[in-house]
């Protein structure tokens, strides 16, 4: 299961216990190996670690430099890949819905290892989507918000209905394009939630990807690990 430790791999997480098809084997991270934080969300890995306990699956992270070309991330990740399929795993789930090229670029990185890329949440619509999500009683933590498409204000908020209503229209409510980034601290895939305080937010800005006009900044929240 790649795991992101936010709402779309949880919601994804849950269709697949309910379909009872797959056995999950590993939560797969990709971190930022200095910072000790996922790569996009900015989640401590020390939370990662408490959502694995709660859940009952081990944790392996795919640990990244703080700067890292996409030929050098596509050789580690193969390389991670390569040993799951020693260990027998044929499948790989993703929580995508539904940007193709992603899908596209998933599905080839896999064929190489005979491994198949599964999505139980493609293509279904995202309103609909965070319906379901929260009326499981699944409850999340805004981690990062985008500058230009939300803005500080919706970072560091709990998802809820009245938050979802407050999303500016052209907002894709599940954050698909890169809008926002959550975690995810209780839900029907915990044995228990995971005890958290909510840090300071900042501001980052990162490099224009290629072609891009000027660079792109995020707000982030950070969250602090307490004992249960």
């Amino acid at each position: 299961m790649n795991w992101s430790g936010g709402k779309d791999s949880s919601l994804c997480l849950y269709e697949i216990f309910q379909e009872k098809k797959y056995d999950v084997k590993y939560l797969l991270t990709s971190v930022n190996q200095a910072a000790q934080r996922i790569s996009m969300h900015g989640v401590r890995t020390a939370l990662l670690y408490a959502q694995a306990e709660a859940i009952g699956i081990p944790l392996r992270l795919l640990e990244l430099p703080e700067e890292i070309s996409m030929s050098e991330y596509d050789k580690k990740m193969s390389a991670v890949i390569a040993s799951l399929r020693k260990e027998e795993i044929g499948h790989s789930i993703f929580g995508d819905i539904f940007l193709e090229d992603l899908r596209k670029y998933r599905e080839e990185k896999l064929l190489p290892h005979d491994m198949k890329g599964v999505f139980p949440l493609w293509k279904k619509p995202a309103p609909e989507l965070m319906r379901q999500f929260l009326a499981l009683g699944f409850k999340a933590m805004v981690v990062c918000a985008s500058e230009d498409k939300l803005g500080k204000s919706y970072c560091g908020k709990i998802i809820t209905e009245e938050w979802v209503n407050s999303l500016p229209p052209e907002t894709d409510v599940c954050g698909e394009n890169g809008e926002y980034h959550s975690f995810v601290f209780d839900g029907p895939i915990f044995k228990k939630p995971i005890a958290f305080e909510v840090g300071e937010t900042v501001y980052r800005e990162y490099k224009a990807p290629q072609g891009a006009p000027q660079n792109i900044g995020f707000y982030f929240t950070d969250l602090l690990p307490v004992s249960s």
